[in-house]
């Protein structure tokens, strides 16, 4: 399966802001951002006129990086998202945050979601009690997500549970901690997702 291997953080200079890819490191003081708050490379401290395209562009780069989308399936979910009813934008947003990997970082059962895509990857979740190893997998309303019966007594997972008491979940879910498991109440609505993007900037992009 293809991903991206390279150092996380220069997407995070490139994109001039925390993507939040690392995790606990982004909160302290050895984040690339607070450190060289510029883009890499030989030019990155250069003044630079971005165009519309290149602002739309920006836009759906920042969306991938933070989803660890790559090219090929975030044009797919666009595709998906355009023939779904309602605003492309919203429906694209909501297609990636309702990815398993997505879910279990939203809960608190990994510090990144890279490190949500690896659990899942590894088989230590399940989804109405089957196992279910594609970080991909689209969770719908009602499901129930939980971490499997025989990884619930590893180290990680004790530890993992007090990080998922301590986080705020959003309203679209329902969490129990200390079961390490929970259900997904309802598909989230566009205030509920929390990211930087305007997803407005992404369908002009495609729709050129």
């Amino acid at each position: 399966m293809a991903r991206y291997t390279a150092a996380v953080c220069r997407l995070c200079r490139r994109e001039g802001m925390k993507l939040f890819l690392k995790g606990d490191r982004c909160y302290t003081g050895k984040c690339s951002i607070d450190r060289r708050g510029y883009a890499p490379g030989q030019h990155g401290q250069g003044r630079k006129k971005i165009s519309e395209y290149g602002v739309q562009l920006r836009e759906k780069q920042k969306a991938r990086r933070i989803y660890g989308v790559l090219e090929r399936q975030f044009g797919r979910y666009y595709e998906l998202a355009a023939r779904m009813k309602g605003m492309t934008g919203v429906n694209l947003l909501t297609l990636l945050e309702t990815r398993l990997d997505n879910v279990v970082y939203r809960l608190g059962f990994a510090r990144s979601r890279a490190e949500a895509r690896q659990l899942v990857r590894h088989g230590h979740f399940a989804v109405n009690g089957r196992k279910v190893s594609i970080p991909s997998f689209r969770v719908r309303a009602g499901d129930e997500v939980s971490v499997r019966e025989g990884s619930r007594n590893l180290p990680l997972f004790a530890e993992l549970a007090q990080v998922a008491a301590a986080r705020t979940v959003p309203a679209w879910l329902e969490s129990v901690p200390a079961e390490l498991k929970a259900r997904v109440l309802r598909l989230p609505e566009r205030e509920e997702i929390d990211v930087p993007v305007q997803e407005h900037l992404i369908v002009e992009l495609y729709s050129k």
